[in-house]
């Protein structure tokens, strides 16, 4: 049946679109424009490989674009034509044509002629030099199509580079030694965007070295392509043109800082109200000590210009977060011989206080709904030195809306308050150190931070968290970033409510023994005192390369403090009377992307994480673990539900904690397309593969084979897999990610039975309930 009406909706289709012609709508001597053909005629000595790709380049290029079709029929034109001029531009029916309809694309012989001399010139530029383009224009039944063929020779490519220079200058100098990276490689295909990027290149090269006024269109570069068996020699000169003041290196004399942008330049000297070194201020409010200026503007008086200290002194003062607008000026002192700069940095502060509240909401896959109220409160400058401090405070409840009616579901609402005290500095608060104007790319940063969080599940117990961390962060370059906490503490301390319900639950015949210290671990004080060090590694992609990576790794160490104080004062394994965790995480996690074509990405992601409990822990403490699923893991699995290994939480555990499946090891692997397909919205195709495991058992006697929650060596087979498709709607401020996914194996179930996709079955009610995963989120989860 589902065929029939299939066939009888195409024929019905096919009907209407043949009786709505858009022939008849035509201007008299007009044609549609259907599109382009491309005919490749290649030489004996390229390759039907070669031919193909080059195709496939040549068809974009081509303008103008078609028009919409649907099965042939441009129906977007038709509605065009069909809703008619309206009375009113700003009427609903013209709106509705302009969003709706499409003027029609007429045919045009000069559109041909054109596209011929730009094939011409692309090859040319491609190197397939003394290539040949011609077109001609077809019609039929007012319908036009335009055919191209392409005699294609073969690619030239790169016998020899020379840079070309006629004296000994300090200019000629330093243009001999850009040579040395040059990106025009012996062998290398020719390509003018290759070409135009290696004068961009020099640009950059030569304006590290003081050559601030030179410019890329002062270079040429020459190619040689007399030669056998199709190659050519390139020869970078500099145009006899070029004005001296390109090649003379300049040197900074002033540096002056306007704090409010509302000073003119030629009342700059009169109105200085702060100095620090050669750096004069001009801060009529003394808003800031002249300090953070002189820390984040790395120029000095008589230093040489260089282009990368002029990037990294915006960055700073970009990265302070105390200005809207950061703009920059250089300007030559007035004499026939100088070469001396004055420097302009003109800004706009920010607010220095702002306060921000947040309202959201949202459900579980436990059938609970909650909500959460935020306020934040900002102030940018609290000491003078655009030192931040940010105060925040949340309230929040999560109810049950659903499931069973029993006394377990009536003690499982959640009560969340918090409050967070955050203090950075925009430098190291230590007393030897001291800023390096031309090493750090950004300011480095000490942050403080304490918070406090209690959480009460109602009718049960009430778990109070107090952490005091600090930390410092800096980058040395665009491509490094560390972050290392010296100190992070924190303290949990629980506590019973109502010990007879909570041991009623605990007693229910459903509970596993395996959940049972589960249970217990949240009675206990815990102490963890230790130190974290992260690195972040985002390599600048080479040029015209389709690839991009980030890599980034953490250490996280606790207990080592804390057991020497513990042996001080002879407490075995406790320090004040908390037991304190001791363990050891390491964290790793690699991106890569690749551009297959301007509307095509692949995105992929490897995340590996170990923990290694010892001494006082059995395993790490649960905010510390690692959790698989959910929006931004593994999406065919709700958040918290997979794991560990081939265990499966009961329904006593999630009717007391929800869903609450963690461990200390995780492996996860993450694959993504991501189809461009318009402005607004992006389509993706992915697959997400992982688990998570405990490093030890809690006690051996407790798990069976078929519930084995260890990692071994045949962690392979507990591998969870699932896919889907999504939608990304995209706006000038956010990204909302919306994923449809299914799980393809789940590992608890029998070995031989995991894989589930020969169970698809989306006519099936039970099936969509407990397979059909939704995700939103806000961003890529990658």
């Amino acid at each position: 049946m589902t065929f029939r009406f299939s066939c009888i909706l195409l024929v019905l289709l096919s009907s209407f679109f043949m009786g709505c012609s858009v022939s008849r709508y035509l201007p008299p001597n007009e044609s549609l424009y259907v599109g382009a053909e491309v005919k490749m005629a290649p030489d004996s000595n390229v390759s039907a490989k070669t031919a193909k790709t080059v195709k496939a380049e040549l068809e974009p290029i081509l303008r103008p674009q078609p028009n919409s079709m649907l099965l042939g029929f441009p129906y977007k034109v038709w509605l065009y034509y069909f809703l008619g001029e309206p009375k009113k531009e700003k009427s609903f029916r013209g709106w509705f044509r302009k969003r709706f309809g499409e003027s029609p694309v007429f045919a045009s012989k000069r559109a041909v002629t054109t596209n011929s001399a730009v094939i011409t010139n692309y090859l040319n530029n491609e190197g397939y030099f003394r290539s040949t383009a011609s077109g001609e224009m077809t019609e039929t039944k007012r319908r036009a199509k335009a055919v191209y063929t392409v005699g294609l020779r073969k690619r030239y490519t790169i016998k020899t580079v020379e840079f070309i220079t006629k004296d000994s200058s300090v200019f000629s100098k330093n243009l001999q030694l850009t040579q040395k990276n040059t990106l025009l490689k012996e062998g290398a295909p020719y390509r003018l965007t290759a070409i135009e990027e290696e004068r961009n290149r020099i640009e950059r090269e030569l304006k590290k070295h003081g050559f601030y006024y030179f410019r890329p269109d002062y270079l040429i570069v020459k190619a040689d392509t007399n030669l056998n068996n199709h190659q050519t020699r390139l020869y970078v000169e500099l145009k006899p043109n070029t004005t001296q003041l390109a090649l003379k290196r300049y040197f900074i004399q002033n540096i002056y800082v306007i704090s409010d942008n509302g000073r003119l330049k030629s009342d700059t000297l009169a109105e200085v109200t702060g100095r620090r070194g050669n750096i004069r201020i001009i801060d009529p409010a003394h808003a800031y000590r002249p300090r953070i200026f002189y820390d984040a503007i790395g120029f000095r008086k008589g230093t040489l210009y260089n282009s990368e200290l002029h990037d990294v002194s915006l960055s700073r003062l970009i990265n302070l977060k105390n200005f809207k607008f950061v703009k920059n000026q250089f300007e030559l002192l007035p004499r026939s011989d100088s070469a001396l700069l004055d420097v302009y940095y003109y800004l706009t502060p920010l607010k220095k206080k702002t306060l921000r509240a947040e309202l959201s909401g949202v459900t579980k896959s436990n059938n609970l709904a909650g909500a959460q109220v935020g306020l934040t409160w900002l102030n940018r400058n609290l000491f003078r030195a655009a030192e931040q401090l940010r105060l925040t405070a949340n309230a929040g409840l999560d109810l049950q809306i659903g499931g069973r009616s029993d006394t377990a579901s009536k003690v499982r609402n959640f009560y969340r308050t918090s409050f967070e005290a955050e203090l950075s500095f925009p430098r190291f608060v230590l007393p030897f150190y001291k800023v390096r104007p031309d090493k750090n790319q950004t300011l480095p940063k000490t942050t403080l931070t304490t918070g406090f969080e209690q959480l009460t599940q109602q009718g049960l117990y009430r778990q109070t968290s107090i952490k005091l961390n600090w930390g410092y962060s800096w980058r040395k370059n665009t491509q490094i970033e560390h972050t290392f906490l010296p100190i992070a503490l924190n303290v949990v301390k629980p506590k019973i409510i109502d010990g007879e319900a909570f041991l009623n639950l605990i007693i229910d015949p459903a509970t596993k023994q395996q959940d049972l210290l589960r249970y217990f671990k949240i009675l206990e004080n815990r102490l963890i005192l230790g130190a974290q060090y992260n690195i972040a590694y985002t390599p600048t992609p080479k040029p015209l390369s389709k690839n991009t990576f980030v890599i980034t790794g953490g250490v996280d160490l606790a207990g080592n403090v804390a057991g020497l104080i513990a042996k001080r004062r002879e407490e075995v394994g406790q320090v004040f009377g908390i037991p304190y965790e001791q363990y050891a995480r390491f964290d790793a996690e690699v991106r890569h992307y690749r551009n297959v074509s301007p509307k095509l990405r692949w995105a992929n992601r490897l995340l590996i994480g170990l923990g290694i409990p010892y001494g006082n822990s059995l395993s790490l403490p649960q905010f510390k673990q690692y959790f698989a699923g959910g929006t931004n893991g593994i999406r065919a699995f709700r958040a918290r539900t997979l794991g560990p290994g081939s265990y499966k939480l009961d329904t006593a555990t999630t009717n007391i904690f929800g869903n609450v499946a963690f461990g200390d090891i995780r492996l996860e692997a993450n694959s993504e397309l991501r189809l461009r397909i318009s402005e607004y919205f992006e389509g993706a195709m992915f697959a997400d593969a992982g688990n998570i495991w405990m490093y030890r058992n809690y006690d051996d006697s407790f798990y069976t084979p078929e519930e084995n929650a260890v990692f071994t060596n045949q962690f392979y087979k507990q591998v969870a897999v699932g896919g889907g498709i999504g939608l990304r709607i995209i706006t000038p401020f956010v990204l909302l990610r919306l994923d449809l996914a299914v799980p393809f194996r789940k590992p608890w179930l029998p070995e031989n039975e995991r894989w589930v996709l020969n169970q698809f079955d989306l006519r099936s009610k039970p099936w969509r309930k407990e397979n059909l995963v939704f995700n939103i989120a806000v961003g890529y989860s990658f």
